[in-house]
């Protein structure tokens, strides 16, 4: 009896000491726990994350930049954040301790969502047309470099300032021709207004020379400093989450389920296809390898962010994204 129990007590022991050892690594998302957030939980609930001794619990989160300054002042070792947002954020504040260290969205969801119906369907049919734009939109604060690498005539496009409750409802109504907003999101809002999906076009601004990459996972540097292996192990975890995800995406939506059981599992799995198929697995992301960026791309889009920002010292790539915690080439979804 005595040596049973004198086992089980080193048992519990020894989980007590590998539960202590696990580092802690909070993870603050962008938004609210929908389809694209599907990867973080897929790695949760498979044991991705406990396999690198790393004990994760994701937080919801209110926009595309509110991860930056919880991860920068330290409240959060890791987050989820728009890179554009961050670039700015450094150009601000010299020297905050934080950097992109996975990028996930190798096409912003930045898009003009128009009405075939309506006339428009390519970017040159905006002209002489009018489009709906909430004015603090993430999209439409690219709406200059759109302008400018499409050639078109902006000039004979009337902007309707409207409100995010009534954008696509607008757009439903007609009272507007096309709205700038996330691509998935406009599209999946307009359709459930009972607008036919085939009506809807969809004009991803990354197709029409918008050379900026979107959401990344950014890192306290301090923290990376002193854990390098828990990033590592917190990114490889995450791209085991996403190539699982990519496989079957209506089991990876059944994950968030428990963090969110109001969510509306169809309408989420639809969220989370059109992201993985326009945003996260593109063309390049498959050849090429996921987490890592084109220097020569990223390089362009700095110079494009002249257009709709201006730096208060000139922007070095260096500060912003590094490929320090990835594997060369980054993680193969296939």
């Amino acid at each position: 009896m005595f040596h049973r129990s004198m086992t089980a007590a080193l048992a519990m022991s020894a989980f007590a000491a590998a539960a202590q050892a696990q580092t802690s690594m909070p993870f603050a998302l962008d938004w609210r726990f929908e389809g694209p957030s599907a990867p973080y939980f897929v790695a949760i609930e498979k044991g991705y994350f406990a396999d690198a001794g790393l004990s994760v619990e994701v937080t919801a989160g209110q926009g595309s930049l509110d991860a930056i300054p919880k991860v920068a002042t330290g409240a959060f070792p890791v987050g989820f954040a728009d890179i554009n947002s961050l670039i700015k954020f450094l150009d601000q504040n010299p020297g905050a301790p934080v950097i992109g260290a996975m990028m996930v969205y190798d096409k912003p969801p930045f898009a003009i969502v128009g009405r075939r119906s309506l006339g428009v369907e390519t970017p040159s049919d905006l002209e002489g047309k009018i489009l709906g734009a909430p004015p603090p939109d993430g999209a439409f604060a690219q709406w200059p470099i759109f302008v400018a690498e499409t050639g078109i005539d902006a000039s004979t496009i009337t902007i309707e300032p409207v409100g995010f409750p009534t954008r696509e409802p607008s757009l439903a109504e007609g009272t507007v021709h096309a709205v700038t907003g996330f691509s998935f999101t406009s599209f999946l809002n307009t359709a459930r207004l009972g607008v036919d999906e085939d009506d809807i076009s969809v004009i991803l601004m990354a197709d029409h020379g918008v050379d900026l990459y979107g959401n990344v996972i950014i890192v306290n540097t301090d923290f990376a400093e002193a854990n390098p292996d828990a990033v590592r192990g917190f990114l490889d975890a995450v791209a085991k989450g996403m190539i699982d995800t990519i496989a079957d995406p209506a089991a990876a939506v059944e994950t968030i389920v428990p963090f969110n059981p109001a969510m509306d599992v169809e309408l989420e799995l639809r969220r989370l296809e059109l992201a993985l198929r326009d945003n996260i697995a593109t063309d390049w992301v498959t050849e090429n390898g996921m987490g890592i960026i084109d220097a020569d791309r990223f390089a362009n889009s700095l110079e494009q962010i002249k257009l709709t920002y201006e730096y208060q010292t000139e922007p070095d790539a260096s500060l912003y994204f590094t490929d320090a915690f990835l594997p060369e080439g980054g993680f193969a979804l296939e």
